[in-house]
C-alpha cells in the first residue's frame, strides 16, 4: 500500500487542453485582483493621499517591474548558463516544437526587487509617498501570493526534496531516480512503491512545498499583516518591513525542503542522498537572498523606529 500521496492525474497545466491558456497564468491573473480588491480597499479606509488613477499608474507600474525582475532572475540568476546560449528564450513562451510553455522561470526575490524599483521610479514622478503606498501593498500582496504558489502546485512544479511523509507527493514531472542505487530500492519499498527491475527509473515522494509557502508565505503571513500589523500606530515603512521580515524569515527556513537548488554557501559537512534534505550545513541562493531581505528589513526596524522615537520626543 502506498504511503504517500500520488499527484491527482486529471490536473492537468491547461485549463481547456489544446489551448494556451493554463491554472497558472489564470492564478496569477486572480491573485492581481485580489491584491488589487484589497489595496482599494486598505487605501479607501487610510484616506490614502492618491488618486484612483495614480493607485492604478502605481499598481500597473510595480506588476510590470515584476514580472521583468522575476523573469531576469529567474532565468539569469538561476539557469544563466541556459539561457545565455538562447537568450531569446527569456522572452519566448514556446519551445522547439512549437508548443506554448509559457514563461517558466520566476524569481520572487527578483520580482519583490523589480516592483519596488518600478514603483519608486513611478511614486518620485508623481511626487507621492513611496513608503506610505508600499505599507499597503505589503498588507495586501501575500493573500495574492498564496493563489500564485497553488497555481505552481496545479502546475505540477517547484516540488521539494524527497520525503516519506505521509502527506508527501508523487509528482509526474519530478526527475526519477535509478532503481540501481540501493536507496532507490530502500526507499521505494519504504513507501510502498513496487520497483520491477534493476532498470527502472523511480519517481519518489516529495514535500509539496508549493502548499506549504502558500499557507506559511501567503496566508498566515496575510493574516498575522492583516489582523495584528495593519491597525497598529507606526512609522513609513512600518508594514513594508514587517513583511519583508516575515516573508524572509519564512522562506529562508522552507527553502530547506525546495527542491534540489546548487550549494552558494556551504557552512559545514552536508551528507545526504540527491534531492535528499542535506541538514543545516548550506545555503541556497534563495536563502541567501531571504537572508538579505530579513536583515535589510530587521536594520530598517531598528533605525526607523529609533528615529519615531525621537521625533515624538520632541
Amino acid at each position: 500500500m502506498l504511503a504517500t500521496i500520488a499527484f491527482p492525474s486529471w490536473l492537468k497545466p491547461e485549463v481547456i487542453p489544446g489551448l494556451p491558456f493554463r491554472w497558472y497564468g489564470l492564478t496569477y491573473a486572480g491573485a492581481i485582483a485580489i491584491t488589487w480588491f484589497l489595496f482599494v480597499r486598505e487605501s479607501r479606509r487610510r484616506k490614502a493621499p492618491w488618486t484612483d488613477d495614480e493607485a492604478a499608474g502605481l499598481f500597473v507600474w510595480a506588476i510590470l517591474g515584476l514580472l521583468i525582475g522575476a523573469r531576469l532572475l529567474g532565468t539569469l540568476g538561476y539557469a544563466w548558463e541556459t539561457f545565455i546560449k538562447a537568450p531569446w528564450s527569456i522572452i519566448w513562451p514556446f519551445d522547439q516544437d512549437g508548443a506554448f510553455i509559457g514563461l517558466r522561470g520566476m524569481s520572487y526575490h527578483g520580482g519583490f526587487l523589480g516592483a519596488g524599483l518600478a514603483s519608486l521610479a513611478y511614486s518620485r514622478r508623481r511626487g507621492l509617498s513611496w513608503l506610505a503606498w508600499a505599507d499597503v501593498m505589503a498588507l495586501c500582496a501575500p493573500l495574492g501570493y498564496t493563489l500564485g504558489r497553488l497555481g505552481n502546485f496545479l502546475n505540477g512544479e517547484l516540488w521539494g526534496k524527497v520525503s516519506d511523509r505521509p502527506w508527501a507527493m508523487v509528482f509526474p514531472g519530478a526527475t526519477p531516480f535509478s532503481a540501481r542505487e540501493p536507496w532507490v530500492q530502500e526507499f521505494a519499498n519504504k513507501v510502498g512503491i513496487s520497483v520491477s527491475s534493476m532498470n527502472d527509473m523511480v519517481n519518489l515522494p516529495r514535500h509539496p512545498t508549493q502548499l506549504y509557502e502558500a499557507l506559511l508565505e501567503g496566508l498566515v503571513l496575510w493574516a498575522v499583516l492583516w489582523l495584528f500589523v495593519r491597525r497598529r500606530p507606526s512609522f513609513p515603512g512600518f508594514a513594508l518591513a514587517c513583511y519583508t521580515l516575515g516573508y524572509g524569515l519564512a522562506r529562508f527556513g522552507l527553502e530547506y525542503l525546495r527542491g534540489s537548488e546548487a550549494y552558494v554557501l556551504r557552512l559545514g559537512p552536508v551528507q545526504a542522498q540527491p534531492d535528499f534534505f542535506a541538514g543545516l550545513g548550506y545555503l541556497s541562493t534563495g536563502q541567501v537572498l531571504s537572508l538579505a531581505m530579513v536583515l535589510g528589513a530587521g536594520a530598517f526596524l531598528f533605525f526607523a523606529s529609533r528615529s519615531s522615537r525621537r521625533s515624538t520626543a520632541l
